[in-house]
């Protein structure tokens, strides 16, 4: 990688900036102009070394303070149908397939958000009663830890080198 293009890497990877113009920001951050920082991206995004940008959503100020994660013991010639249904479920942030594991026979997890333990509940038989999937458990949270994307380029040295 060039200096220009690990000074973009930097400059993005703390995430944009809640502003009109956030890329302009971010190529002021870059000190590169926003035309070279938007190609630069635009071929990144082309060649797959950038997948996507995303949103991490604190879903406690989004009004929803209680979360579970639905673990799901669903037969494998269904995991596709029972994934797609459970996923279209508005109240579902993420749903995904697990292999299983001995003493655990779930294999469809899905992150669910609710305004309390009953509405998760709720929720939960709501997707039960659709898919016909009757063997599940919810995991409510009770720590939340950050969450952050990687670090590539780290704007100070952290290793000393002695």
């Amino acid at each position: 990688m060039t200096d220009r293009q690990i000074a973009i890497v930097r400059a993005l990877q703390d995430g944009l900036p809640l502003s009109e113009d956030p890329f302009a920001e971010v190529a002021d951050r870059a000190g590169v102009p926003v035309e070279e920082l938007l190609a630069q991206i635009e071929t990144w995004k082309n060649d797959g070394t950038i997948r996507r940008f995303g949103a991490i959503l604190v879903h406690q100020r989004a009004g929803y303070p209680v979360n579970a994660m639905g673990v799901w013991n669903v037969p494998e010639d269904r995991i596709e149908d029972v994934g797609r249904a459970a996923a279209e479920d508005p109240s579902v942030s993420h749903c995904y397939q697990r292999p299983r594991f001995e003493g655990f026979d779930y294999n469809l997890y899905t992150m669910i958000h609710g305004s309390s333990r009953e509405d998760c509940e709720n929720i939960a038989r709501r997707i039960s009663e659709r898919t016909g999937i009757t063997d599940y458990r919810l995991l409510y949270t009770t720590a939340e830890y950050k969450k952050s994307g990687a670090v590539y380029f780290p704007s100070k040295c952290l290793v000393s080198r002695s």
